[in-house]
């Protein structure tokens, strides 16, 4: 019983530790001061149309949401294909694939950036968007992979075999009978990849050029020369997007969407 107790509290400072910056954020987004302050002496809105009216941030926002999304469906696409691979077949080589698939995970971002900054800019001459999206699907692979992966595991492909009993061809039972079971799987993946394409910022530092910014990078640089709440109301614009993202796919693509 003690333990227990003790395990909540422990939970709920962790809990704490995470929101409370958050809700600083939030709170200091609204203030009317020309600098971060909390708490906040007044209300005000100003500091969300200054980011809404700021072309820096608006196109730079829309260049990470075109990254993100082409960068996340490329991912799906092989990476779909290559997780039902790795789990439904026993081959040579099938760990060594396994690993170089989740490598990015485990190398440091900045080192994933320098090298692909070195290759594909430096030696391959790249244009910039077509090298940033490339660097964000390499990046957002793996995470497909093992989301995907979780739940392949967890599937019986007994269920796949018996439609093949029953006439149905492989193509088709893929489509029939293997992804509406994983549907699930692949919504988290979705999240998972587009999110992390979104906020990345060691690849995007080494692959943006002129023109061609992406959105945490645009407001990095802002923070290096600005203090003001503008920073805060762009963080929760950001928050906003990204549950908006996820109450989408979760209504279109998640467990509720199964259950119907």
């Amino acid at each position: 019983m003690r333990k227990n107790k003790l395990l909540t509290i422990f939970s709920m400072l962790v809990f704490l530790f995470l929101f409370i910056p958050l809700i600083i954020i939030v709170v200091t987004a609204f203030g009317e001061e020309t600098t971060i302050t909390f708490p906040i002496k007044s209300f005000s809105l100003k500091w969300f149309s200054s980011v809404l009216e700021s072309q820096s941030f608006m196109s730079s926002f829309l260049i990470s949401i075109v990254i993100a999304l082409f960068a996340t469906l490329l991912a799906l696409l092989v990476g779909i294909p290559a997780s039902y691979a790795i789990s439904r077949y026993s081959f040579k080589g099938k760990n060594f694939l396994k690993g170089f698939f989740l490598s990015p995970t485990i190398i440091p971002g900045i080192v994933v950036g320098f090298s692909l900054f070195q290759f594909m800019v430096i030696k391959l001459r790249i244009p910039v968007f077509y090298g940033l999206l490339l660097g964000h699907f390499l990046t957002v692979l793996p995470y497909i992979i093992r989301v995907v992966g979780s739940s392949l595991e967890q599937f019986d492909f007994s269920i796949e075999e018996a439609s093949w009993s029953l006439g149905c061809n492989k193509f088709k039972s893929f489509f029939k009978v293997v992804l509406p079971n994983i549907t699930s799987g692949i919504s988290s993946a979705f999240l998972l990849a587009f999110i992390n394409s979104f906020n990345n910022i060691p690849i995007s530092m080494f692959l943006s050029g002129p023109g061609v910014t992406t959105f945490p990078i645009s407001l990095m640089n802002y923070i290096e020369y600005n203090y003001t709440p503008t920073v805060s109301a762009a963080s929760v614009l950001l928050m906003l997007v990204t549950i908006i993202i996820m109450f989408i796919v979760e209504k279109t693509l998640g467990i509720s969407a199964l259950s119907k």
